[in-house]
């Protein structure tokens, strides 16, 4: 999940957004990011799921395009919460 910044500009997060949902990083069987849906005030902005196994994590953990990604998103988040389970 994550939490953009208050100050943060849609129009700069949109691209890498849809290449993030884009993404086809091997071994992944469904990749889903979608906004928050504003039901209470104070949640986060958006949130990503890949289900995969593990091997197929960390062959996309250490993809280039997905490192560049999450590198150009970096400056809007105020706060990024990571979890990984086995399905």
């Amino acid at each position: 999940m994550v939490k953009l910044t208050a100050d943060h500009d849609r129009d700069r997060i949109a691209d890498p957004r849809a290449r993030l949902a884009a993404l086809e990083c091997p071994g992944t069987v469904a990749y889903t990011i979608g906004p928050e849906a504003g039901l209470r005030d104070g949640d986060w902005s958006f949130a990503i799921v890949a289900d995969t196994d593990a091997d197929a994590y960390w062959r996309c953990d250490a993809d280039e395009e997905d490192n560049r990604l999450r590198a150009e998103l970096a400056p809007y988040a105020e706060q990024v919460a990571r979890m990984q389970f086995e399905l």
